[in-house]
């Protein structure tokens, strides 16, 4: 699964990958470290950055949210189209979202132990994502959500964990983003071989209540 990552790419930087329409940097960018799950990240829709929770809930949900159980930050690749939670959405609402880099953690003798995947040609990583409305009985608010796309890994992923985030490449967001079924489907597959590097970092990142603004958080250890 892919349960945190981190942004500080700038403005400019996703402005020109994803052809954004507004002219200038919203004032939620800043650099964050630890980003977790139900928390607002932002995501690209029709060449809009828009701010939405980490943490899908579809349209049809009739429950108050603090009534929501499911883990629905991720997707896997191979259900995506049959779970009642995310097939509508995968039908007619999938997005891009922008990271900086991810966080894995493996299991060894000492604990879990965390990686940090970044693209290792610096990059904004690109994660296939899908995204809904869900408007609160009880308040009548809208909220959009998403979530990210997870398939099964390639070999260097393998090294740590048993899944990895579905990464898009330029050349794949319009089909992404507006191919059918078919054609978005043949994109959920493991990236490259040579697309990502890794290293491990501070088990300080186990813990969700640790600083999103930490910047030694991505450092070697």
């Amino acid at each position: 699964m892919c349960g945190r990552f981190t942004q500080h790419y700038t403005w400019r930087e996703i402005h020109d990958l994803y052809r954004l329409t507004a002219p200038s940097s919203p004032t939620n960018l800043r650099p964050r470290y630890n980003i977790c799950p139900t928390t607002t990240i932002d995501a690209v829709v029709d060449h809009q950055l828009i701010p939405m929770r980490w943490g899908l809930i579809s349209g049809w949900w009739g429950k108050p949210l603090k009534e929501m159980r499911l883990a629905t930050f991720n997707a896997r690749a191979e259900t995506v189209a049959e779970k009642p939670m995310f097939r509508a959405a995968f039908k007619t609402k999938r997005c891009l979202i922008p990271v900086s880099g991810y966080y894995e953690w493996q299991t060894t003798p000492g604990g879990k132990q965390p990686y940090y995947f970044t693209r290792r040609d610096g990059q904004v990583i690109t994660i296939a994502g899908i995204w809904d409305e869900w408007t609160s009985k009880e308040t009548g608010k809208a909220i959009k959500s998403c979530s990210m796309l997870i398939t099964s890994p390639n070999r260097f992923a393998a090294e740590v964990h048993d899944r990895m985030p579905v990464i898009l490449e330029l050349k794949d967001f319009e089909q992404w983003e507006r191919g059918d079924l078919r054609n978005a489907a043949a994109l959920m597959k493991p990236a490259g071989e040579k697309v990502l590097q890794k290293w491990p970092v501070s088990k300080r990142v186990n813990n969700s209540r640790t600083s999103d603004e930490d910047t030694t958080l991505i450092l070697p250890v």
